[in-house]
């Protein structure tokens, strides 16, 4: 892995300062001049198809696929949402006047936040900053951008594109570790946009609690997927491997772990076994040898994945598919674990990786009590024919989204907020969630020629008083 170096806080704070003039000129920019500096990062983006797919090769061994898929397209689908949507999510919002605001009128201003920094994962380096970016964009902010120090192949691209299309006095690259997020986050920022784990997050939102600064945070969790006695199987453990490998199950929404009814269990691990073979081959070696399966990020992530699948096995797991690992090669192979005790670190920690552990279900209520009695995850998944069953699943649990019948699809849609819920998130991203995350709604009440307030200036005569008691109670009634 190359090194990168922390940026000097010296530079931060004249980038942090550059910004400040410029924040405050695009407060009266125009939908046409941020819609063609969406286009510009767009072209540019699509202009280096070939540079990004080298570059995941080198820190992800990621497939072209899924550079294509699920890093570019993400990016370029949330900014053709954008330049479609954008006039009309800049329109003043009228407001009809209530009854004790009568000849008022008002209205809701969308305006930048100002000054924002977007601080992006190592998983999905691409989709998850430039995502973020676009919205920010969209609203009318400066950025700063700050990837992680995992992925310096892909970086090294990202800021060569953001270079070429802006001038760093609006959207600019910060480089570095730990120092340099702690830098970042020591800075008045007027919207910090954070996505990675749990306990980051709460480094992140500590700090900007130092300035009073907005955040929205997009973390993770231990995200179910349910299969129920009703469900089909085979679509359904199709779709779960998919999320779940795609990109070696480094993904947000992937799901952690999932619930078998009894009754389906068996023809669900076959099935799951049949698929691991047709998509990467059929004999350990030839699924090490696999290009469709991406690496850990690196060996220490390999290592840590390797931890939690021995000791799942030394206490009791059973190993149905794969259950092989090597932390230098960055490999861990698709896995499937029944039987998981709860004792087990994987039973706890977020998994982050191709290890799928399988629980045993009878009752769909136990199942809800367990989702229930863990931290709100970021997504779950329900699999069944039952309508009713889905309605209990989804009306007696919370988490950051539902996906019914399928999988991490409801990141991809546009039209939808993603984020989470307490543990799994704060705020919400994509279409108009993210350009309200990156906006202030600023109320604007304008009076008009009637001033019934001036009824009710002092002093508090008799009459006033009465007026007032039977507005009270008038209200009251309506």
């Amino acid at each position: 892995m190359l090194p990168i170096d922390d940026t000097t806080p010296e530079l931060i704070q004249h980038l942090f300062a550059r910004q400040a003039p410029t924040a405050l000129a695009l407060r009266e920019s125009t939908a046409k001049q941020r819609i063609d500096k969406l286009k510009r990062l767009r072209d540019a983006l699509l202009q280096r198809r070939e540079a990004w797919i080298a570059a995941f090769e080198t820190d992800l061994r990621k497939p072209p696929l899924e550079v294509d898929l699920t890093e570019l397209l993400p990016v370029v689908d949330e900014a053709r949402h954008a330049i479609s949507h954008l006039a009309r999510w800049m329109r003043p919002r009228r407001v009809a006047a209530t009854l004790t605001t009568l000849g008022t009128t008002a209205r809701v201003l969308r305006q930048p936040r100002g000054r924002c920094l977007i601080i992006g994962p190592w998983n999905y380096p691409v989709n998850t900053l430039l995502g973020p970016l676009v919205s920010a964009i969209a609203a009318g902010n400066t950025v700063i951008l700050k990837p992680s120090e995992f992925t310096p192949h892909v970086n090294a691209v990202v800021a060569e594109l953001i270079a070429e299309v802006f001038d760093p006095a609006e959207i600019a690259v910060v480089q570095g570790g730990a120092a340099t997020a702690q830098h970042l986050l020591a800075l008045p920022f007027d919207h910090v946009f954070f996505t990675g784990s749990p306990a980051v997050g709460k480094i992140v939102m500590a700090a900007a609690a130092q300035h009073l600064t907005s955040v929205t945070l997009e973390l993770g969790g231990k995200s179910p997927a349910i299969v129920d006695e009703t469900a089909d199987v085979e679509r359904a453990a199709d779709l779960i491997l998919w999320g779940k490998l795609t990109n070696a199950g480094q993904t947000c929404v992937a799901p952690d772990h999932v619930f078998v009814h009894r009754s389906v269990r068996e023809r669900f691990v076959q099935r799951c076994r049949e698929t691991i073979e047709a998509r990467y081959g059929t004999s350990d070696a030839a699924v090490a040898a696999s290009p469709d399966l991406a690496r850990m990020i690196t060996p220490r992530h390999a290592g840590r994945l390797g931890a939690l699948i021995d000791d799942a096995r030394a206490r009791g797991a059973t190993v149905l598919a794969g259950g092989a690992h090597d932390a230098p090669a960055r490999y861990v192979a698709p896995t499937l674990l029944g039987d998981v005790p709860t004792e087990a670190h994987m039973a706890s920690e977020e998994i982050f990786g191709p290890v799928l552990p399988i629980e045993t279900f009878d009752a769909l209520d136990v199942v809800i009590r367990r989702v229930n009695a863990a931290p709100k995850p970021l997504a779950l998944y329900v699999f069944s024919q039952s309508r009713r069953s889905t309605a209990r699943v989804i009306e007696q649990t919370s988490s950051g989204g539902v996906c019914v019948n399928h999988c991490v699809q409801q990141y991809a849609h546009a039209g939808l907020p993603f984020g989470g819920v307490n543990h799994s998130g704060i705020g919400s991203a994509h279409g108009v969630s993210g350009f309200n995350a990156f906006s202030h709604e600023r109320a604007v009440l304008a009076a008009g020629r009637l001033t019934l307030v001036s009824l009710f200036y002092p002093p508090y005569t008799g009459w006033k008083a009465g007026l007032g008691r039977r507005l009270v109670r008038t209200l009251g009634w309506i």
